[in-house]
């Protein structure tokens, strides 16, 4: 027999199932689910008629809406493991199945290589899979740091030419797998460090040294930082608040575009056809990357003066297309570190070059459509 706690999340259930599939239930009574509430608000708010990303959008909450109404911070904390399970959520990492949440952590925050001297400083602190640090006698005799940064991690933008063979990193995406939660019950969940004792109190969080306080404390803070200059930021809990912040930066024509898969990762590629996307104009994009956090989070921020192109990616001896890879090519580089692993790994300096690189696997970029 069922504990009384349990109890309230089964009625939930019940209603919901009753809710969207009772043939008594009349049309204009059911529930829209979360998935068709994004997609009609991206057909609402985005002015063509591009796809949208998939991949996105299957990331959408399987909650009901029924979830929504119930659902605050008192129900969920003391309902956590059940509201985890039906919400696919990461609500317990030290017991998952999967890499440490250290090393996901790092892995997350050495992805965000282009923004600023503190930034860049904290990558090299943090990030040891793209990238190790060995010591080297230089020529003066002194000891320097020298980073052996991932092959084809960078490259100059001169390489994405129909025909050019290059190394293609590791682009797996290495984030546990979640999903977003209903905006109402995001709306109803603290969300600042001003509130993290609140919010750890939702998630269990009691041990200061826990993986689940530190990845709260992480996000938030990585969430609360400064922008830089000219950039604009913000922390996203659902598909609806990425369509608000993209086309609030880049205007209603836009295209989510990313990169197809991870094929091709860790090897040497082929550049089939190759794309300009916007006609190769100089412009700003806003780029997404996901958060370590218990329901799905992004990280988006504008990135100025950059060209974006997309990229058949083909097996080097049979040519057979294999990928369709996103990358990025800042032209303006001229603020970033002297010792950014851009530059350590194609020998040169800020703003003497553009850098390019790719969209990861399940990161996503939105440029002004064609």
């Amino acid at each position: 027999m069922r504990s009384a706690a349990a109890m309230p999340l089964i009625i939930v259930l019940l209603v919901a199932l009753y809710s969207i599939a009772s043939p008594n239930v009349s049309s204009s009574r059911r529930r829209i689910t979360p998935k068709g509430y994004a997609m009609r608000y991206w057909t609402k708010h985005i002015s063509n008629d591009l796809p949208p990303p998939e991949f996105l959008f299957n990331k959408a909450s399987p909650l009901s809406a029924a979830f929504s109404k119930l659902a605050d911070q008192s129900w969920i904390s003391s309902h956590l493991p059940e509201f985890c399970s039906k919400a696919n959520l990461l609500c317990f990492p030290d017991k998952a199945n999967y890499a440490t949440e250290d090393r996901v952590r790092r892995d997350h925050i050495g992805n965000k290589y282009y923004a600023t001297e503190d930034r860049v400083r904290r990558d090299r602190i943090g990030n040891k899979y793209y990238a190790t640090e060995e010591n080297v006698v230089a020529s003066s005799g002194k000891k320097v740091n020298k980073w052996v940064v991932e092959p084809g991690r960078f490259f100059r933008e001169s390489v994405l030419k129909a025909g050019a063979i290059m190394p293609m990193p590791d682009i797996r995406d290495k984030m546990p797998k979640r999903s977003f939660l209903p905006r109402l019950i995001v709306s109803k969940l603290p969300f600042s460090t001003s509130k993290l004792a609140d919010l750890r109190r939702v998630f269990h969080a009691v041990d200061d040294s826990g993986s689940m306080a530190k990845m709260l404390t992480d996000s938030l803070e990585e969430c609360e930082r400064a922008p830089s200059p000219g950039e604009a930021k913000r922390c996203v809990a659902s598909i609806e608040d990425m369509i608000d912040f993209a086309t609030s930066v880049l205007g209603p024509n836009v295209a989510a575009l990313t990169t197809e898969s991870a094929r091709g990762y860790n090897g040497e590629i082929r550049i089939g056809k190759v794309k300009a996307v916007n006609g190769g104009r100089l412009t700003k994009s806003v780029t997404c990357h996901q958060s370590l956090f218990p329901y799905m989070l992004y990280y988006c921020h504008s990135v100025p003066k950059v060209r974006v192109y997309e990229a058949d990616i083909l097996d080097p001896k049979s040519e057979s297309r294999i990928n369709r890879g996103v990358a990025i090519c800042h032209v303006d580089t001229s603020s970033w570190s002297p010792g950014h692993e851009a530059f350590v790994s194609l020998g040169s300096g800020p703003g003497k070059i553009a850098v390019c690189h790719w969209v990861y696997e399940n990161g996503l970029t939105w440029a002004i459509a064609d």
